[in-house]
């Protein structure tokens, strides 16, 4: 056995590096008892590196590819093509040579193969290359297949590939290439199976294509297959597909395209028991590897033989338990607007401060409801809360109820059910319960902000072990305060007033949402009152064209340093420094704690602050605060002047006033306990960075932002025992990587079947994209659709298209006239803050940012909820 060559029986578990990812899958294929895999050998990497190891024009080429970025497509080609043609004139070396007739002596020179590439950096766990690199069917004899195993290792260096490569994060020079030579299978069909089915993930379905003849007219798209579903050993699904066209190998080699008769285009490619018989082969192999597998297969002599396996990697993991039950996991962050991963440190604190069951999957969490859907009172109760906060969770959910196969109703509880839960979200449980009394709010206030002040001072004492103490006790403190029956009571009041008069309104006036702009500019929103005074920012800056002109050029982070030396300059930095006290601990995903905040990175504010003195008049804060209210007021007046037109008038005028009074009084106050929550969790983050400083200083880390990787417990045993095993930071960080490439879903069950909620109306045009409406009113104007508030250029008028907004997003709503999101429901931020701001919005519009493309003009409908594209 020569470290050239391998046979598939004599590889490691270890060769990857060796044989790359296709070659050890095959060499592990044909190790499981009863798996039938064509026999066949690896030239192995080593055999490619010396082949090109003194090449200096390769190595020169493949520098100056390295130095590029997938935009340089011109570039790409061209020095790709040159690398393409130096392999392909380069001599084979003589050892490769011998070690290759080696084994086809001892497979048959005579027989045909299938000569296929296989790199290091392929078929791995979280990215499979799929298609990337070159396979050759039916070669026959030494020279020729000599000849294709150079051209599989030009396939490389094909565009494609090196793009892929580029977008994954691959240096080229560290991925090298194997080539498989396996006896060639002459198949009267073949395909794909997938232990887990790829359209809905559920890991009990297996799915299987199969068409005619070889499998490459499948995967080139030539030909439909048949789509065979199997669950648990019973065929649930067959749709029969008519196959025109197979690929057949030639006797002289190589493969052509046949015809295939009428008469046996709409004929079943397997039977049967055949479709069973390769869904068992598939469930031992998924049970070999461990997890979900790709896995190709063709059918000769009444023989299932296997080419290929290898992970699906689009799949989302589950959420672990240990138990056989069913499962339905709501995600977290489309109700928070956080749909990244989050780092282990900051899920932790998060789940320290939830009182939540929640678990996590792919760096983010998920509540399981399915205890809650099964108890006819809970249910109702959980499907009109998880309907407020998204509606398409609602729709998902129902959807599994409806098939009452998954979740086994709990008899009916006798128990009388709560106001709340009898008639939904219109209810006025709360009111009876708290006094209409604007200083209820402010002592709310005041209270949150004596307690943080209370902790930044205590908290200055602390350090080590003791810190993470005192932390895990405040952290008690804080759930305290966020889940405080008096601060919840407010925001529950002004929910059911804003449900009531939107209600009541319809029915008596026929007027939809008029919540919406009786929420104009309502007093103590911390959110709101933020983006209004990133315009008072900008008012202090205006008056200095060298200050100005110095803002537009800012690079580093210390530009606050180097400001006061303009004129002008010292009050810019001061109404900075002002606005950072008062808001500093927010940016995008604040609910991660590892998230970097404007204080730590006050050049996010910088474009912002550019964009209001661009785009505005001085004093544009009171102006646009003044005429809000101004709307809102109005409106009262006319809907109080309408009712008591109407029989029994001075009672529903004095009953809706009442409510408005509610609204306006007592709606502000919703966004309080998140900033709240945020302002803790920075005087946490800054006594925790302090104390990362000494671990660094101590070698137990390499920088402080390490301990993000941990989680709340492993932290303070690592300040505890000043011991870390370093594997755990990198493994966590290329964990975190791929959590970052996966779309979470909303809803995802223990199979791990997704579930995808839909809108069902009938009222909107046959071209337009649906979602929830929040924020009335319709508007046209250009779409700006922007995924990172750092890039964001906007001018007035212009409509925000995006996948979700935090709180850190609101100083981009006061240049704004309408708001687009993917993800959201009635009373989510972007929502509150729209309709404060008076904006049309339309949010929960699925792949709006794909379906909306930049710089088009749309008309958005937030009172019907639909987009439409001009």
């Amino acid at each position: 056995m020569s470290s050239l060559v391998l046979g598939f029986q004599e590889m490691e578990k270890t060769q990857l590096s060796l044989v790359g990812g296709k070659g050890l899958h095959l060499g592990k294929l044909s190790k499981i008892q009863g798996i039938q895999v064509p026999e066949g050998f690896c030239i192995t990497t080593v055999g490619y590196r010396k082949a090109f190891e003194h090449n200096e024009t390769y190595h020169a080429l493949l520098d100056r590819l390295t130095m590029l970025k997938v935009e340089d497509r011109d570039q790409i080609g061209e020095i790709c093509r040159k690398i393409r043609q130096i392999i392909m004139d380069v001599e084979i070396p003589s050892d490769v040579v011998c070690a290759v007739t080696h084994y086809l002596s001892q497979l048959g020179e005579e027989h045909a193969y299938a000569v296929r590439s296989s790199a290091t950096a392929e078929d791995l766990p979280h990215a499979s290359f799929a298609g990337q690199q070159d396979t050759y069917l039916n070669i026959i004899g030494k020279e020729a297949i000599l000849q294709h195993i150079s051209k599989c290792w030009a396939s490389l260096f094909t565009d494609r590939a090196v793009i892929y490569r580029m977008q994954n994060g691959f240096g080229h020079s560290q991925v090298y290439l194997s080539v498989i030579v396996q006896r060639m299978v002459f198949p009267q069909a073949s395909g794909i199976l997938f232990t887990a089915d790829p359209m809905t993930s559920n890991r009990k379905l297996l799915s299987i294509d199969a068409s005619f003849g070889l499998g490459e007219a499948l995967v080139s798209g030539l030909v439909s297959a048949d789509c065979y579903k199997v669950r648990d050993g019973e065929i649930v699904d067959k749709k029969i597909a008519t196959k025109k066209l197979a690929i057949y190998g030639r006797k002289e080699g190589g493969t052509e395209t046949q015809q295939i008769d009428p008469d046996q285009q709409k004929i079943q490619t397997l039977t049967d028991q055949q479709i069973l018989q390769l869904s068992r082969i598939g469930r031992q192999i998924e049970a070999y590897f461990g997890q979900p597998q790709d896995i190709e297969w063709c059918l000769a002599d009444d023989t299932f033989y296997i080419v290929q396996s290898r992970p699906i990697t689009t799949l989302y993991p589950i959420p672990e338990t240990n138990d056989q039950e069913n499962h339905v996991y709501v995600s977290v962050g489309h109700q928070q607007m956080m749909t990244d991963p989050m780092k282990p440190l900051g899920l932790s604190f998060y789940l320290l401060t939830t009182p939540a069951p929640m678990r996590e999957a792919g760096g983010r969490l998920f509540v399981d409801v399915a205890p809650m859907l099964a108890s006819p009172v809970s249910r109702e109760n959980v499907l009109d809360t998880l309907g407020q906060s998204d509606p398409l969770i609602k729709d998902a959910l129902m959807t599994i109820i409806d098939r009452g196969d998954f979740i086994k109703s709990l008899p009916n509880d006798k128990k009388e059910r709560s106001p709340r839960s009898r008639k939904g979200m219109s209810s006025v449980g709360f009111q009876t319960e708290i006094e209409n009394d604007p200083t209820i709010v402010s002592d709310l206030m005041k209270r949150s902000l004596t307690s943080i002040e209370e902790l930044r001072q205590n908290i200055q004492t602390k350090s080590g072990p003791d810190l993470l103490d005192f932390i895990l006790e405040d952290i008690q403190q804080l759930k305290k305060i966020l889940f405080d029956p008096q601060s919840l009571a407010v925001i529950m009041a002004a929910m059911d007033a804003s449900s009531w008069i939107n209600e009541k309104m319809n029915k008596w006036l026929g007027e939809k949402n008029v919540a919406d702009t009786l929420s104009q500019s309502v007093p103590n929103n911390i959110t709101s009152e933020m983006g209004l005074a990133l315009l008072d920012v900008a008012d202090v800056i205006r008056p200095y064209p060298g200050v100005i002109d110095y803002l537009q050029h800012v690079k580093d982070e210390r530009f606050l340093d180097e400001l006061v030396k303009l004129d002008g300059g010292q009050e810019t930095r001061d109404a900075i420094d002002d606005f950072l006290r008062k808001y500093g601990m927010r940016c995008t995903g604040e609910i991660d704690i590892t998230k970097t905040r404007w204080s730590e990175k006050p050049t996010t504010l910088v474009p912002m602050i550019l964009s209001n003195i661009k785009n505005f008049e001085p004093n544009a804060s009171h102006r646009k605060f003044e005429q809000g209210r101004q709307e809102a007021l109005k409106k009262e007046q006319e809907l109080l002047g309408r009712l008591k037109q109407l029989p029994d008038g001075e009672q529903k005028a004095k009953e809706t006033k009442r409510m408005i009074d509610l609204i306006r009084n007592f709606i502000g106050y919703r966004e309080y306990p998140k900033y709240g929550m945020v302002n803790r969790y920075f005087v946490y983050k800054q006594a925790l960075l302090k104390e990362a400083e000494q671990l660094v200083q101590a070698g137990i880390i390499h920088e402080k932002e390490d301990i993000y990787y941990l989680t709340f417990a492993e932290l303070h045993e690592v300040v505890r025992t000043n011991k870390l095993d370093c594997q755990i930071i990198s493994k966590r960080k290329d964990e975190y990587k791929y959590y970052e490439k996966l779309t979470p879903p909303r809803v995802i069950t223990s199979d791990g079947e997704i579930i995808a909620g839909s809108y069902k109306r009938e009222n909107i045009p046959a071209e337009a994209i649906a979602g929830l409406p929040v924020s009335s009113g319709v508007i046209e104007g250009r779409a700006r659709v922007i995924l990172n508030m750092e890039d964001a250029d906007l001018e007035d008028g212009d409509i925000l298209v995006t996948s979700f907004t935090d709180p850190s997003w609101t100083p981009l709503f006061v240049s704004i006239k309408g708001l687009v999101t993917e993800v959201g429901g009635l009373m989510t931020h972007g929502a509150v803050i729209a309709r404060e701001y008076g904006l049309p919005a339309v949010v929960g519009v699925e792949n709006a940012s794909k379906l909306i493309k930049d710089g088009q003009r749309i008309r958005v409908h937030g009172t019907e909820g639909y987009i439409e594209i001009l």
